[in-house]
């Protein structure tokens, strides 16, 4: 059984929109959102995964068997999946034969991660793209919770992970650049992208992410789904 979150109004957090930020921003997708998190970022916008203090368990998640996110994954008839959270990889046992099935019916799958558990190898060999989060300072977790050092350094090993840092302050910049550099991340797999819920925020910092993105060549992506639609579930 999976642990999903529920929609508002009953069913699981499996929707069809665009992908809206990373390396591929704009991409038709379906999403499956899966309930659980190991960290407890400040700025989250998806507390109701993981923050029982203010969310009710019992209201925000629901259990379905794999077969059962599957038929509803292939309702949408649209072959590009992304796994987010909460995080993902705390439920990796019962998530890899999930996209092993939809592998050999012709899916293209990605998985948000914020980097403190490696993959097992079952998913490493079918995940066709790796979104690991790392958080920094401004999330407000302790250093030894939010930093696994031998989990980054084998992700930074695999070609086709991507590593996106959500940028609040400017002192974020320098903390990217020592990560950087202690992991050997190629610049080309930075993506730097603006923390912000809605259009205001989000172009109020874009403009020195941009050009800090521009002065150590890594990638800038905005929050199209933010631009979009706004801080509003299941889009």
């Amino acid at each position: 059984m999976l642990r999903l979150s529920r929609q508002p109004g009953g069913q699981p957090e499996i929707f069809h929109s665009l992908q809206g930020e990373g390396a591929t921003i704009g991409v038709a997708t379906v999403f499956l959102r899966l309930s659980l998190c190991n960290l407890s970022c400040s700025w989250c916008d998806t507390k109701y995964t993981w923050d029982w203090e203010n969310y009710d368990y019992k209201k925000e998640v629901m259990a379905l068997d794999t077969e059962q996110v599957r038929e509803k994954i292939l309702s949408y008839e649209c072959p590009h999946l992304v796994v987010t959270g909460g995080e993902p990889l705390l439920q990796q046992t019962e998530l890899a034969p999930l996209i092993s099935g939809l592998k050999q019916q012709g899916f293209y799958c990605e998985v948000e991660t914020n980097g403190t558990i490696a993959p097992m190898p079952e998913m490493e060999r079918d995940i066709d793209q790796w979104n690991v989060s790392p958080k920094l300072s401004t999330s407000d977790n302790r250093l030894e919770r939010r930093l696994v050092p031998d989990t980054l350094e084998s992700f930074s090993r695999i070609p086709n992970a991507y590593f996106k840092f959500v940028i609040v302050e400017p002192q974020d910049i320098e903390e990217v650049c020592g990560l950087a550099e202690k992991y050997r991340i190629p610049p080309q797999r930075i993506i730097l992208l603006p923390e912000g819920r809605n259009p205001e925020v989000l172009q109020s910092r874009s403009g020195w992410v941009s050009e800090a993105c521009v002065k150590h060549g890594f990638r800038f992506s905005t929050r199209l789904h933010i631009l979009l639609w706004g801080d509003q579930r299941g889009r």
